[in-house]
């Protein structure tokens, strides 16, 4: 049953949270300092700022609820591949209660941006990325919020893959670094404050 596409009173099952904060990755130590999990990193900085652990759940994800000044709110990396993001989100957004696609808020790397480049995104086309094609594809809607990392384009189309799944060290491993810092409070922002204010804030720089 699509979960915005019809009752929504169908739909819900859990206490309604705030906000759902999804970073977009790949498990496995293989995967970690890559391009392309940056979006896991990110949920990693909010879970030290907030003084919580992630744990895993049932819904394929590693999750941990949080506090946020006054709002509630969950963290969740998906144990799924990128690709298959959807079959996590999905399932936590009707556990959480999330009735608005746009209290989702999604973590990824963004090949559109230069590396380092961080953006506040509501709603949009999907420019490509399976991980986010997934989520759309489970909730029957794009319209819930992006933050995007930029991690810049591959050489050429062929390399694509090699690019997003290399480790990274030295320098441009410090710029991914401070683009996650900065994600990290583009997520804050967007709670407390609103995505509109965080696109004035960080859409600018």
């Amino acid at each position: 049953m699509a979960l915005f596409g019809r009752s929504k009173r169908l739909e819900r099952r859990g206490t309604p949270i705030d906000a759902l904060v999804v970073g977009l990755g790949n498990p496995g130590a293989k995967y970690d300092g890559t391009r392309h999990n940056v979006g896991f990193d990110t949920i990693n900085e909010l879970a030290k700022r907030l003084g919580v652990n992630l744990k895993s759940a049932r819904d394929r994800a590693l999750v941990a609820e949080a506090r946020l000044g006054d709002k509630r709110i969950v963290l969740a990396m998906p144990t799924t591949f990128m690709n298959e993001s959807g079959n996590a989100v999905g399932p936590l957004a009707r556990r959480y209660g999330i009735d608005e696609a746009t209290r989702i808020i999604v973590v990824h790397d963004e090949l559109d941006l230069e590396p380092g480049i961080v953006r506040v995104k509501a709603g949009g086309g999907l420019a490509g990325h399976y991980g986010l094609q997934s989520i759309t594809e489970h909730l029957h809607s794009q319209d819930y919020l992006r933050v995007r990392i930029g991690v810049g384009k591959p050489p050429s189309k062929e390399l694509g893959g090699k690019h997003v799944l290399a480790k990274l060290t030295g320098e441009p491993r410090r710029v991914l670094d401070e683009a996650v810092s900065q994600a990290a409070d583009a997520v804050q922002v967007i709670v407390d404050s609103g995505h509109d204010v965080a696109m004035q804030r960080f859409n600018g720089r």
